[in-house]
């Protein structure tokens, strides 16, 4: 078995990222609806983004995180031109694994929310799995 480092990550690490929507977000752009909206796939992106974020300055050298799963709740539309805020906070640390709380915010209005699960690996190797998988 090989060995796996001590994750350097601890509950209430956190960051935020912001998107204000173009039709380039939308979902009739991205293909998950006819509507001029926020689309959901970019909602779920952008609540990555903040977990990749939150823990992007404490990333040790020559690792990375991989998201391997998602519960989201798409609660609001949101309109071009509207700006959204997505927060993630990790709120549970299992070995490798990472457990963000999400929120997506369009002021005072949540807009989505949920949890984001990630996996601390090495990236050199899970590159070269997935490489070897292809």
């Amino acid at each position: 078995m090989q060995d796996q480092p001590e994750t350097p990550f601890a509950p209430g690490l956190s960051a935020r990222v912001e998107l204000t929507v173009t039709d380039a977000d939308t979902a009739q752009a991205v293909g998950s609806g006819d509507v001029p909206v926020l689309g959901t796939p970019r909602v779920l992106a952008l609540a990555e983004a903040a977990t990749v974020a939150a823990t992007a300055t404490r990333m040790p050298a020559g690792s990375t995180t991989v998201g391997v799963r998602v519960e989201l709740a798409h609660r609001a539309a949101t309109p071009v031109g509207h700006t959204v805020v997505a927060q993630a906070r990790l709120a549970k640390i299992d070995g490798r694994r990472l457990l963000f709380e999400v929120t997506v915010a369009e002021g005072d209005e949540t807009v989505a929310e949920g949890r984001v699960e990630r996996l601390l690996v090495d990236r050199r190797r899970f590159v070269e799995r997935a490489s070897r998988a292809s």
